[in-house]
């Protein structure tokens, strides 16, 4: 009766792990990665994507639409784990805190990790506790102006002479204090040598309408808030900050253009492992999240938010990262920013 027993369980078990195998290789070959021999193995039951802030946003959505590719491929289950609070902090603290045996990854923005290290006195972690896996997707910040500002203003150039000849009119509002588009914001009144007067929202939803409706001259925020805008004449797009001009706007000069060299930057959001996972639990989260990202389907959801999907090799993102924190800490401590002051 015993022996019985256990052959039946064996016999289920065997089942089981067939069943799994056949589901990961049906998967994998969907993402064109049958010639990978490491993935022939039976998949993980569940893997926790990380969030750092609630439903309903684009660094949450993003995460989604990649979990639903990774189902059946990374792992039998997928998991998207909403943890707001701290602008982002409690997301990277709970992925130190994971085990690093690829069963939890985040998805953040480049902010948690390029710049708060240079704006807070203490974090509750650093860059040695994560390791970077690959950029999901990256944006293009703009500034923006409304009907508050003339509409004769429709660059840099003009937008300075305007603040020049109206001394204490600029109001400037952005996504959050300390911020990639509050810094560049700031960033740039300070060589223009302009009075600006920062209003920081709680993300960028509560400033569009500020703008729009005349509240506030302008904003500094993801080139997304604005694309429909700027179409119907709502609002104008002054300039973009990527290294060149953006698809969705090629008609907006960057910052470079217009003489503001030092303001070049495409923020990032990307997906990392804990800095304890194995170089073989790496490679795997690398090859795999590349094949999702690489789906035509994914840039074709995206294109309306203004992102750009940007796959990278777990070397290229590293480089990126060390490259982007050094810009980060230049702004600063060019704008003497504190978060935690």
């Amino acid at each position: 009766m015993v022996f019985t027993f256990n052959i039946k369980n064996q016999e289920s078990n065997m089942k089981t792990r067939r069943q799994a195998l056949i589901q990961s290789a049906s998967a994998v070959a969907a993402l064109g990665l049958g010639h990978l021999p490491a993935f022939a193995q039976a998949i993980p039951e569940t893997l926790r994507i990380v969030v750092g802030f609630p439903p309903g946003g684009t660094t949450d959505a993003f995460a989604r639409r990649i979990g639903e590719k990774l189902r059946g491929v990374y792992a039998t289950n997928i998991i998207i784990e909403n943890r707001p609070g701290a602008g982002g902090q409690i997301g990277v603290s709970t992925l130190k805190a994971a085990a690093g045996d690829g069963a939890t990854m985040l998805y953040t923005p480049a902010s948690m990790l390029t710049v708060y290290p240079h704006s807070y006195s203490k974090l509750p972690y650093s860059q040695a506790d994560v390791a970077p896996i690959s950029i999901g997707h990256a944006t293009d910040h703009a500034f923006v102006v409304g009907p508050a500002v003339p509409a004769e203003v429709t660059n840099l150039r003009q937008y300075v002479a305007w603040a020049k000849a109206n001394p204490g009119k600029a109001t400037v509002g952005n996504p959050g204090a300390g911020s990639m588009p509050h810094l560049l914001a700031g960033r740039f009144a300070q060589i223009a040598d302009i009075q600006s007067l920062n209003v920081p929202f709680a993300g960028s939803g509560p400033g569009v309408p500020q703008v729009l409706g005349g509240q506030i001259t302008s904003m500094s925020s993801p080139l997304g808030d604005w694309i429909q805008h700027h179409a119907t004449g709502r609002a104008r797009i002054l300039a973009t900050s990527g290294p060149n001009r953006s698809t969705f706007v090629p008609n907006v000069a960057t910052y470079r253009e217009q003489g503001f060299d030092e303001l070049v930057m495409r923020e990032w959001f990307g997906f990392f492992l804990p800095a304890t996972a194995s170089a073989a639990v790496r490679d795997r989260a690398s090859n795999l999240l590349r094949a999702a990202l690489s789906q035509p389907d994914v840039a074709e959801a995206v294109a309306p938010l203004g992102v750009q999907v940007t796959p990278t090799t777990q070397e290229q993102f590293a480089e990126r990262m060390k490259a982007d924190t050094e810009f980060s800490g230049r702004l600063v401590r060019a704008l003497g920013f504190r978060a935690d002051s």
